[in-house]
């Protein structure tokens, strides 16, 4: 089971939206180097909406190759259709990923019912660590408490990351599936509470750019220490909040050009951070120290 702080990593790429493999290699050293618990490859902050599959897959295959086993790569795998999502987790644990996060399926609106079967589909086929996503603000589509205590039982079905921001249902799936499988905050702004609760880490846009204080933030309240969570917490506040002033990962790809660690590339139909929020961001990133 990962615990602790698994980035959501963008994906860099130059103004041609090209990869950017050299800064894609400079940011996995980063965050090595910054304590982080695992490298979320390809998600949501990692444009796989927009990313090809081959690109997609050359993405995962390049993570778990320059991590060389320093460190767990989740690979994003997900899909609206159960057979591509089915063909991406084949692809990732064929490149050695330590574990795959996959969204409910956006846009087609299942009920209840075809998530739990969509699910289980994608863990009977394909037999690697398995945590689900649930993310309605994005997908139009909220898998009940219900359903993942159902998914729980299913071996190689390992975690949950909830993105809802409702910490009473995060401290419902922890009270429910927390012993079966790893109940992960996907919001920043709430993540410490959850964790406090009973969560098992936090799969972050804020560490991206401000990896080692996400680190120390997700083990002081692993530990229970919730004075120097909190201490970490309040720093992180303005960054929790300003790297959301634009659909992610807008901000966050912007204020890591700003630290010279990425490129400006970011696929349409995302654009550049509107100017009227530089100053927002470059205020958080101050306070946050980075």
């Amino acid at each position: 089971m990962i615990t602790g702080s698994i980035v959501a990593l963008v994906t860099p790429m130059h103004a041609d939206d090209s990869v950017d493999w050299d800064s894609l290699e400079r940011l996995l050293e980063m965050h090595i180097a910054a304590g982080t618990a695992a490298i979320g490859a390809v998600g949501t902050t990692g444009e796989s909406a927009t990313l090809s599959v081959p690109e997609h897959c050359d993405v995962i295959r390049f993570c778990v190759q320059k991590a060389n086993g320093r460190i767990p790569v989740v690979a994003g795998t997900g899909s609206n259709s159960t057979w591509e999502a089915i063909e991406l987790t084949e692809a990732a644990a064929g490149a050695g990923a330590d574990a795959c996060l996959l969204v409910t399926p956006y846009y087609n609106r299942p009920t209840q019912t075809g998530l739990y079967e969509h699910f289980k589909a994608i863990a009977k086929a394909v037999p690697v660590p398995q945590i689900l996503y649930n993310v309605p603000g994005r997908t139009a589509v909220d898998m009940s408490n219900d359903t993942v205590e159902r998914l729980a039982s299913l071996d190689n079905i390992t975690g949950i990351k909830d993105a809802t921001g409702d910490l009473e249902r995060g401290r419902d799936l922890v009270a429910r599936c927390g012993q079966a499988i790893a109940v992960y905050s996907g919001d920043d702004p709430t993540a410490m509470e959850l964790m406090l609760a009973g969560g098992h880490g936090n799969i972050s846009v804020t560490a991206n750019v401000a990896p080692a204080l996400m680190a120390q933030l997700c083990g002081l309240a692993l530990a229970g220490d919730r004075a120097g969570a909190e201490a970490i917490n309040q720093q992180l506040t303005p960054l929790n909040r300003a790297l959301f002033l634009e659909a992610n990962p807008i901000p966050v790809k912007w204020a890591l050009q700003q630290r010279g660690i990425i490129g400006v590339g970011i696929r349409l139909p995302l654009t550049a951070l509107d100017q009227q929020y530089h100053a927002s961001v470059l205020a958080a990133m101050e306070a946050a120290g980075v």
